[in-house]
């Protein structure tokens, strides 16, 4: 089966919910790396004043959000967008805490499977780098020319090519009948992939499978990620 991947954003009037509230939601669904075209984008009234900080980050002032719904009103249709879908966000923690605290003002239990934050894949590939969101767009060689504010929409847009890059997943040539849940659950080593992959007890491959799987990795050339793994973990188990 086919995993449906939601790549979303929140922005926000600061850091600590429930006092701070959700202010914009923008999700975008992708199925096998193909943006399907099934977005959600909702401005939402907070109920409460925008500190001129929060201001500084979106642009979103008062007067602007002083029409929009407020979440209760929205809370179902995000609920049912997100609905059995692993979310993916940037410092997924930051939005996971917000969208959980609005859910639970008007009970609705968070509706995802699981989660997978792209900052922590970064800090993991790019130890002594910078790893926000516009520091990898540049080292990706992606444009982000019309980013000039943090928007919810857009930036999870821009976070699809970026998770891709992370994950090598344009050298995969995936097809519609395989599961990128499964390649990711391939390609990250477990210690990072502990933080959002619930654990499973672990099935021996077969010699058969294992020697398929070396073949394929002979295909992807020595700059692939899980050779290089494979290689490390050899080496541990050996050592």
């Amino acid at each position: 089966m086919t995993d449906r991947l939601i790549f979303f954003d929140t922005e926000t009037t600061g850091f600590t919910p429930p006092a701070d509230r959700v202010v914009e939601f923008g999700g975008v669904e992708v199925i096998d790396t193909v943006e399907t075209g099934n977005v959600l984008h909702k401005y939402i009234n907070p109920q409460r004043d925008m500190p001129e900080d929060a201001f500084k980050v979106h642009g979103l002032s008062e007067e602007f959000l002083r029409d929009k719904p407020v979440f209760a009103a929205v809370a179902r249709e995000i609920a049912d967008f997100l609905d059995g879908a692993t979310v993916v966000a940037h410092n997924a923690g930051f939005d996971i805490k917000f969208l959980t605290a609005e859910f639970a003002k008007v009970g609705i239990k968070p509706p995802w499977k699981t989660y997978v934050d792209t900052l922590i894949i970064a800090k993991r590939r790019f130890p002594s780098s910078p790893n926000s969101l516009d520091a990898l767009l540049d080292r990706f060689g992606i444009d982000r020319s019309n980013r000039t504010l943090h928007g919810a929409l857009l930036d999870a847009k821009l976070l699809i090519p970026v998770y891709i890059k992370l994950l090598n997943l344009d050298q995969l040539r995936l097809t519609r009948d395989e599961a990128p849940a499964e390649v990711v659950a391939s390609v990250i080593p477990n210690q990072a992939r502990q933080t959002w992959f619930p654990r499973r007890d672990a099935i021996a491959a077969s010699a058969t499978e294992a020697a398929r799987h070396q073949a394929f990795l002979a295909k992807l050339g020595d700059s692939a990620l899980w050779k290089q793994w494979a290689e490390e973990a050899q080496e541990a188990a050996a050592a």
